[in-house]
């Protein structure tokens, strides 16, 4: 054994050195980022109710869903809960659901963690919102590797669509790897 490391050793010090740079570099990259803004003020009690998925970055928990939905209810603790539906393999296939709890982060509400499961938490930051009516929104975490376009109905008029997506490209998201979610037709089974 001893000799075995004693050949394999002149391999360990470069090996480390580029997990380190790789490190590094991951970090710097991070750094570079500029903060993620988001909107001035969520009223979560017009926020709340049910919201439609219409395009997804790639996330493993999302992998083979159509016709995401997510209900939020404000509860009387001041945080909100959560419900998310999926449907995997198609439209009406077989529903999965998570819940979960969510809290504001600062005074703006439009900053939230979200608790599926104690003790890990995820970011859920308001980007972009229509703030007239609460129609649609653009929801995303500072790492930009998770975003979401929301909207009150199952699909969401093109020029709006192509709205968010340009605001989500210039806050530096891989918008060319966004998933558009599929969502039942009214009036079709």
């Amino acid at each position: 054994m001893n000799n075995l490391l004693k050949r394999r050793r002149p391999l360990l010090l470069p090996a480390l050195a580029a997990v380190a740079t790789g490190v590094a570099y991951a970090y710097a990259r991070r750094k570079k980022r500029p903060p993620l803004p988001t909107v001035a003020h969520v009223d979560l009690h017009r926020y709340g109710g049910l919201w439609y998925e219409v395009a997804r970055l790639p996330a493993r928990f999302e992998k083979g869903c159509q016709h995401v939905t997510a209900d939020y209810t404000l509860r009387p603790d001041g945080k909100v809960g959560v419900r998310n539906t999926c449907h995997k393999g198609g439209l009406y296939g077989p529903v999965r659901g998570a819940s979960a709890v969510a809290r504001a982060v600062d005074a703006t509400n439009a900053r939230l963690k979200v608790q599926f499961f104690w003790p890990f938490e995820g970011n859920y930051w308001i980007l972009a919102l229509d703030e007239a009516a609460y129609q649609y929104a653009l929801v995303g975490e500072p790492n930009r590797q998770n975003l979401w376009l929301l909207s009150r109905q199952p699909h969401l008029e093109r020029r709006i669509r192509d709205r968010l997506i340009a605001h989500a490209r210039a806050l530096g998201f891989p918008v060319e790897k966004l998933i558009f979610t599929p969502q039942p037709v009214a009036g079709k089974p």
